[in-house]
């Protein structure tokens, strides 16, 4: 998934993505966002075990956009929305592709400097490909077709892997003291969520669309990167995938009842 299917679904959403720059705020947003909820993470665990830290720090921040809030988007909130919705996750993607990874690899003291950090963040191949697709689209060059014909057919088969390695790494035998640190997660990820959604959508001087696609887009799930990055830095691979299964039923139930009150659809 990391080395094939994501990177090719990366291509594939940038394939037609064409770079409104009146909107490129909404790349600092999807940054910020994530970045609070690094920082909160870190707080929350900086007395804790090296391993209970890179499970706050790496599942706090980032969200699940391609996989799941996407599909949202395409259905309800249209051509905008999808816009709006990819240019958030560029910044989003910054840190679930790597950066919460070697953010917390350097808070448990397993990096050993700026260069190894650097070459942490670069040895994410999804990143890569996101930053160089991104400096791309911002100059106006695309892929040709027949590349984007084949990564549409790789990449289409990312979320059904995705939700396969999230399956195959969920143990619900955990102990108590893990399932309070699920419980702490989530609560971080859903009450920052309302407060982002609340001061997003009445406070920003924004379209009514962008307003409501990020009022959206911040219940996202846990990203589907974060099971693969907490078991490389830590033990708590499994705690991870059932944080994200969970975060999944939750996200279904605020999302739709949001696109609901705002009779978008």
């Amino acid at each position: 998934m990391m080395n094939l299917t994501l990177p090719a679904a990366v291509i594939n959403g940038f394939s037609s993505f064409n770079v409104d720059h009146s909107l490129l705020i909404l790349v600092v947003i999807g940054f910020v966002c994530n970045i609070l909820l690094l920082f909160a993470g870190f707080m929350l665990s900086r007395k804790r075990d090296n391993d209970t830290k890179v499970f706050y720090m790496i599942n706090s921040p980032g969200y699940n956009i391609g996989c799941f809030t996407l599909p949202y988007v395409q259905s309800f909130l249209g051509p905008v929305g999808i816009v709006a919705t990819c240019l958030f996750d560029a910044g989003n993607s910054i840190i679930c592709t790597g950066g919460s990874y070697v953010a917390a690899s350097n808070a448990i003291g397993t990096s050993t400097g700026l260069k190894s950090t650097f070459q942490r963040l670069f040895s994410s191949i999804p990143f890569d490909v996101y930053v160089l697709l991104l400096l791309a689209a911002l100059f106006g060059y695309h892929l040709p077709s027949q590349v984007t014909i084949l990564t549409t057919m790789v990449g289409n088969a990312n979320p059904f892997i995705a939700m396969l390695i999230i399956g195959m790494m969920l143990e619900i035998n955990i102990d108590r003291s893990q399932l309070r640190s699920v419980y702490k997660v989530l609560v971080l990820r859903y009450a920052a969520g309302a407060l982002f959604s609340a001061l997003f959508y009445f406070c920003t001087p924004l379209p009514l669309e962008i307003r409501q696609v990020l009022a959206v887009t911040v219940f996202a799930p846990v990203s589907s990167l974060a099971p693969v990055f907490t078991a490389r830095a830590s033990k708590f691979g499994s705690v991870s995938s059932f944080t994200g299964s969970i975060s999944v039923f939750i996200s279904i139930i605020i999302i739709t009842t949001l696109l609901t009150l705002m009779h978008v659809g």
